[in-house]
């Protein structure tokens, strides 16, 4: 029974796999959530999919119990969702058991982003004297300058990058791609990084790579790369010890709005679906231009 339950869930994530073309990262959390309710199902003694609509709230409710975030639970119930629909569909399951459970709402904050002085300290603190010191200056620079995601900016080729243009060529979600401009400066320190650096990192494997930005052996840098590279900048220009890619990714946005930018073009540059993801950006302007009249007007 154990084995049925698996191989529905294996079955559902190579149809996101293959049919609909969900990112890595998307696949890895919809694995996450189907293993939790394949183990919840296990330690009662029973297939997935022999569970009642019951049985799927108090899996929800545990979720909560376990300290997973209301954004996170409801993801869960996204993928599960359509996991009982798929089983529906491909006739193993005659009802949905998830057809009138709602998931939690999730509160969405406004993202974090750094101030322009605080973009400047930190696209100086990598020590350009050193070789991957360039290869750190080269990699924040493109992540402001567009606002990529981590697992676009790893998955990068040197033929994506068109610097004489000033564009380069990425793959995003849903594995639909995207241009995105990328600013003189940006291109300036990739071009010294591909001159001075790239192909002597790990004692000439760099040669050997498609891939743009490489560890210091020459390989392709990891997710957990890029995030230790943004980190211990961060410390030493002493703009966050919790800063993450993702928050240049917002900064990126957010001031390209302020400075005037339009909303659709910038929903293009992030490769956003639906724009309403995009208008999040502009509650983080107002919240700004508030900040600045209370701080400022005399009968604030």
């Amino acid at each position: 029974m154990a084995a049925q339950a698996i191989g529905v869930g294996e079955q559902y994530l190579d149809h996101l796999r293959v049919e609909r073309g969900l990112s890595p990262n998307t696949l890895e959390a919809y694995g996450r959530d189907v293993a939790r309710l394949t183990a919840f199902a296990a330690a009662q003694n029973r297939p997935v999919l022999d569970l009642a609509q019951g049985d799927i709230s108090r899996f929800i409710g545990q979720l909560r119990d376990d300290g997973l975030s209301a954004r996170t639970v409801a993801r869960a119930v996204h993928a599960l969702r359509g996991m009982f629909r798929f089983a529906v569909r491909e006739g193993q399951l005659v009802a949905d058991p998830m057809e009138n459970i709602r998931a939690p709402r999730a509160f969405n904050a406004l993202p974090r982003c750094l101030s322009m002085p605080q973009v400047e300290s930190l696209l100086d603190a990598p020590d350009v004297s050193s070789s991957l010191g360039i290869r750190d200056r080269a990699i924040l620079e493109v992540l402001y300058a567009t606002g990529l995601r981590v697992s676009e900016v790893i998955g990068l080729r040197s033929g994506d990058v068109d610097l004489e243009v000033g564009l380069l060529k990425t793959i995003g979600k849903g594995r639909k791609e995207r241009l995105v401009p990328l600013g003189s400066t940006a291109c300036g320190w990739v071009r010294r990084y591909l001159a001075e650096v790239r192909a002597d990192l790990g004692h000439g494997r760099g040669r050997e790579s498609p891939i743009l930005f490489l560890n210091n052996r020459g390989g392709r840098l990891s997710r957990m790369g890029l995030w230790g590279i943004v980190r211990r900048h961060a410390v030493t220009a002493g703009v966050q010890a919790t800063l993450t890619p993702h928050v240049l990714r917002h900064s990126f946005a957010t001031h390209l709005l302020e400075n005037g930018a339009d909303l659709r073009a910038l929903q293009a540059m992030l490769g956003h679906a639906d724009i309403s993801t995009t208008q999040i950006y502009t509650h983080i302007s107002r919240e700004r231009l508030r900040k600045v009249y209370d701080q400022f007007h005399p009968r604030a």
